[in-house]
């Protein structure tokens, strides 16, 4: 578990509004949830296997978790422990940020940082 660093997946549209914001309230389904849903590195592929299968106009976040006080991990359906966060995310935590490239295949194309 790297307590570091999480990411999360997301529209370029809502990322754009975040920006403009300077915060990101979460989806559709995190505001329906309570929380923002986030991935650790190594659940980023199933992640988006899931719930972006084909999807296009995607970025990924990379966030520093350093100053996140509503950060929680907690166990998901599958058995694993995902962080969710009970709070906006301020935009200052955003290290880095990602577009994610639709191959043709409709897996994306993740950054060099996923690379095994």
């Amino acid at each position: 578990m790297n307590l570091k660093y999480i990411f999360k997946i997301l529209d370029k549209d809502e990322w754009n509004n975040a920006k403009k914001n300077g915060n990101y309230p979460g989806s559709s389904q995190d505001l329906k949830d309570g929380y923002i849903h986030f991935s650790e590195e190594e659940q980023v592929h199933e992640t988006l296997e899931k719930y972006y299968d084909k999807k296009e106009n995607l970025i990924l976040l990379k966030i520093h978790t350093l100053n996140l006080e509503h950060l929680v991990w907690e166990n998901a359906s599958n058995g694993d422990m995902y962080p969710h966060l009970y709070s906006t995310l301020d935009i200052k935590n955003v290290e880095d940020e990602f577009e994610l490239i639709l191959n043709k295949d409709g897996t994306h194309q993740l950054p060099d940082l996923f690379e095994k």
